[in-house]
């Protein structure tokens, strides 16, 4: 039987060397900027929603090397370093990052396909009390936003209760401050819908280690050995019931990396249909 160890890395393939050290090099950057300068590289560099205006066309391919903790990074990357480095050296280089670049491409937009359903109910459910602008259930209408904020929005519902203080309930100023309030809670809205990581590209390399090497063993927590198939037909159905349970306080992009495997298995798809027709020509 087939088995897989990872590899030194002293002989790792030049593509996963250099993501490896750009990924460790800009995770160490965000620590530094974020402490000395109050700079944030993850807000600059991670992927907004589309509509959001902190977004960027090249955030697409920028958020894959971004991570917002050590064990976010530690994980994609160990993750990188055993799959990647076999397909690597069995694909090639420039195949290996044209995959690891489409699955990150590809992860992205799923998760933002499917974030537009929830994202767009609550710009619409705000729209319509802006339309109606009912004051007598803003305070409770706010509590039932999910949470975001930013100093200005702060800022704007200190001064509404400021008004709110001076015993006047419904003139024109409290109702253009309650207004300025939730459309600065769409932008804030649109600007928390960030994501980073390498994760949907890592899922990604695992659909297509498992199609390529389905046999190859796989020692889980180093000791119990699972076969590559096994192992990425189990993580894919772990991923997507975490994504439809919505469990409260999970951040991850489950979906994202479902997407990464989706994508990855199209590509893979292309590739062998191209392989047969170059075989009868």
């Amino acid at each position: 039987m087939q088995q897989y160890r990872p590899q030194q890395f002293q002989i790792l393939p030049p593509v996963i060397k250099n993501l490896l050290i750009i990924n460790g090099i800009l995770f160490l950057a965000t620590q530094v900027f974020e402490q000395s300068y109050g700079l944030n590289l993850v807000d600059i560099l991670g992927l907004h929603y589309p509509t959001s205006e902190a977004f960027k066309p090249w955030q697409f391919i920028s958020y894959m090397f971004m991570h917002g903790s050590f064990s976010h990074i530690f994980f994609n990357m160990f993750a990188l370093w055993m799959f990647g480095s076999a397909l690597e050296n069995y694909w090639g280089s420039k195949k290996f990052l044209q995959y690891y670049i489409f699955c990150g491409i590809g992860a992205a937009a799923t998760h933002y396909a499917i974030a537009y359903f929830e994202i767009k109910g609550v710009v619409e459910k705000v729209n319509i009390f802006i339309a109606e602008t009912d004051l007598t259930y803003f305070n409770t209408f706010l509590d039932s936003l999910p949470a975001v904020g930013s100093e200005k929005l702060q800022g704007l519902i200190t001064s509404y209760n400021e008004l709110l203080g001076g015993g006047i309930q419904n003139n024109t100023e409290i109702t253009q401050a309650a207004i300025a309030i939730l459309e600065q809670y769409k932008t804030d809205y649109m600007n928390s819908h960030v994501i980073v990581g390498a994760s949907g590209s890592v899922f990604g390399l695992l659909l297509a280690f498992g199609m390529t090497f389905p046999n190859s063993l796989i020692y889980i927590y180093f000791f119990i050995p699972l076969k590559a198939k096994y192992f990425v037909v189990i993580y894919g159905l772990l991923e997507f019931f975490s994504g439809i349970a919505e469990v409260r306080g999970d951040n991850v992009a489950h979906f994202a990396h479902l997407g990464g495997m989706f994508f990855g298995f199209i590509l893979l798809m292309i590739w062998r249909n191209n392989r047969k027709r170059n075989l009868f020509q």
